[in-house]
């Protein structure tokens, strides 16, 4: 378990920030301590460092994980996001798309969310902007990407909103 380097910590930050933006802070500096972002093999772990220092005894080849996985670094040095990041994520998301209950199942099953399937978003999503996806009983399904704002009101030719990921692992 190590620190990130900078060119990691850079990578990771940029991906989170396409879902948090400016909030990012929020989640180094919370109110119930100081936590931090460590990586174990090519995994990068959200840990508080109280129960870092508690971890120090343990040897690297024996620790399984550590705190809530974020993601992965694959082998071309990408940051891939996990499900297990979107309770950290999802109360401070810039941006939201909430989907109706018959589109739900659809969606989960890895299909994209059809703009029938559309029950509300967050105004001024720019295009391709990382967004939480939400059933419409606000539980938080998956970030994703999706389309601007404008171009769904606007156009009515484009069927889809928000795209399953194929970079991201969930």
């Amino acid at each position: 378990m190590r620190p990130l380097t900078e060119e990691e910590t850079r990578v990771m930050f940029e991906k989170i920030a396409k879902y948090i933006g400016e909030n990012l802070q929020l989640l180094v500096d919370r109110p119930d301590g100081t936590y931090c972002f460590r990586l174990h093999n090519d995994r990068v772990y959200y840990v508080s460092e109280k129960i870092l220092k508690l971890a120090a005894n343990i040897s690297g080849d024996k620790l399984v994980s550590l705190g809530t996985c974020f993601g992965k670094f694959t082998k071309t040095h990408k940051f891939r996001l996990h499900i297990t990041a979107l309770d950290y994520l999802a109360p401070y998301a810039k941006y939201k798309v909430w989907i109706k209950p018959g589109a739900e199942q659809s969606f989960l099953y890895g299909n994209h969310v059809l703009k029938s399937g559309l029950g509300r978003i967050t105004e001024n999503t720019c295009q391709y902007q990382g967004v939480v996806v939400y059933s419409m009983a606000d539980v938080p399904l998956k970030p994703e990407e999706s389309f601007s704002y404008e171009e769904k009101t606007n156009l009515a030719s484009i069927p889809l909103t928000a795209y399953r990921s194929s970079s991201q692992t969930f």
